[in-house]
């Protein structure tokens, strides 16, 4: 007989691993990933309209992706070493800014494309300097045996929301214009940066004064060396973020004019995956693997198959039916990577770690989409695509060979002496989908590469000055809405 003690508060709406914090953080991801991914369409068109190409498209992504890349480090030191979710608001503070001036020049008919390259910068040091908070802040949220199945809730938010501010955004660009939808956009950073300032950051002990900027990811990078199964899957996803970038982004859209009918049936490929990922999610929320990282790296294996089916290339079927797949097996290794992070990182160094993860899986994108063009033009892009699934194949093969990998196992958090971060370094388990990413700034070369009336199709994939939208075994656990998103699937967004 249960007393009346026993019984659960029916007051209570919400699990136990749910907290103010974890609330808070879904909350404002959502808002701004509806914000967002609707921006992601505007902002390609607000190119166009101003009377650029697809070329221009490009470079306003050029812009943006070169400051995430080169200020991501220091964005994962500062993150550990102020509170950080006052870092979180400082960077939607600056992408709000950017965002708003965007949307001005853009209703007001005097944005050029400096301008907007200007802003897009901006939206992305914002990013450099956000993403690590954020994926820190959100593992410091959660504890206990409900970890795994908290990030796959927040994971299935993002997915969600990606997919309606998606939707919602093309439907009120037809209606009302791009200027508008950024708009839009900034005032949702304005408003998810207002609730990360009512995080509490109580629970998480004073950093003791260290030895600067450069001491502080000297440390991290310890951290990263120390651990096979982590540097192992973070070079791994270098090479699976930049194919599948230049395979999903580059080569897709053209397949799909040449192919396929247009963009309307690469967009029914894009909206399978998108389902793929929540279908992925709801998976992880009932299923805890033990060894987590050795089944994560196994459902890398199927983000092969979308650049294999485009080789062939598949009917708009059997096309989609390979992207839903790859959306449920990116979900799966994106929330074993943050359950292996928050299980195994000290939560002092959590942002540093996922600093040195995200430029590790972006450094090469940029090189990947450039080099697309010559090597379709040299061997064919039917070859060029084969080889992409092969490199896919061939990398994750080879992180198997770790033992850490293979070993990491899920340990009890009531055990004794057990609790989030306390694993030795180099020691797995007993003793990580990641391919995001590569969605937001891969997306955008596409458009460089596109022709006709699928320029306009395919290019409002490009980022915008301010997308909060992270990459990683970051970009690869990243949805964008786009492909490309499937590069592995992991990290918080905005």
């Amino acid at each position: 007989m249960r007393t009346p003690a026993s019984r659960p508060d029916p007051r209570r709406r919400r699990p136990e691993w749910a907290g103010r914090n974890y609330v808070l953080l879904t909350g404002a991801a959502v808002i701004t990933a509806l914000g967002s991914h609707g921006a992601l369409i505007a902002a390609a068109f607000a190119v166009l309209e101003t009377g650029g190409d697809a070329g221009d498209v490009g470079l306003v992504a050029a812009a943006r992706t070169l400051p995430l890349v080169l200020f991501l480090l220091v964005g994962g030191a500062v993150a550990d070493r102020l509170p950080r979710h006052r870092v979180m608001v400082a960077a939607n503070s600056l992408n709000c800014v950017s965002q708003g001036l965007f949307a001005v020049l853009v209703l007001t008919g005097r944005a050029d494309l400096w301008h907007m390259m200007v802003l897009s910068a901006l939206g992305g040091t914002g990013q450099a300097f956000f993403n690590p908070a954020a994926e820190g802040m959100l593992m410091s949220s959660v504890s206990g045996e409900q970890a795994s199945r908290a990030f796959a809730l927040f994971r299935m938010s993002m997915n969600g929301a990606a997919i309606g501010g998606a939707a919602l955004g093309g439907a009120m660009i037809a209606a009302i214009g791009p200027g508008w939808v950024l708009a839009v956009d900034a005032a949702a950073f304005a408003v998810a940066g207002a609730l990360r300032a009512f995080l509490d950051v109580s629970h998480i002990p004073e950093r003791a004064p260290g030895g600067g900027l450069l001491a502080d990811l000297r440390d991290g990078w310890k951290e990263v060396a120390g651990r096979p199964w982590l540097w192992a899957i973070v070079a791994q996803f270098a090479i699976v973020v930049a194919v599948i970038g230049a395979a999903e982004s580059v080569y897709g859209p053209l397949v799909a004019r040449d192919s396929l009918g247009g963009a309307r049936p690469w967009g029914l490929a894009l909206a399978a995956f998108g389902v793929g990922t929540l279908a992925g999610a709801v998976l992880m929320m009932r299923w805890k693997p033990r060894r987590m990282l050795l089944v994560g790296t196994l459902c890398v294996f199927p983000l092969a198959l979308p650049s294999a089916a485009l080789a062939v290339p598949l009917p708009v079927a059997g096309l989609a039916a390979v992207m839903f797949v790859s959306g449920v097996t990116v979900e799966a290794f994106g929330v074993a990577w943050m359950t292996a992070l928050h299980q195994e990182i000290p939560e002092d160094k959590l942002s540093r770690v996922s600093a040195y993860d995200w430029f590790g899986s972006t450094a090469m994108l940029p090189v990947s989409t450039a080099l697309a063009g010559p090597v379709a033009d040299t061997f064919g892009r039917s070859q060029a695509l084969w080889g992409c699934a092969v490199l896919i194949v061939v990398v994750t093969a080879l992180v198997l060979l770790v033992p850490d990998v293979r070993n990491l196992t899920r340990r009890d958090p009531r055990a004794p002496g057990v609790h989030a971060g306390s694993a030795s370094a180099g020691l797995p388990g007993a003793a990580a989908d990641k391919a995001a990413g590569a969605g937001t700034m891969a997306d955008t070369t596409a458009t460089a590469t596109t022709t006709g009336t699928d320029t306009a199709a395919t290019a409002p994939t490009a980022p915008t000055a301010g997308t909060d939208t992270p990459t990683g075994p970051a970009a690869a656990t990243d949805t964008t809405g786009s492909a490309t998103g499937s590069t592995a699937g992991r990290a918080p967004g905005a």
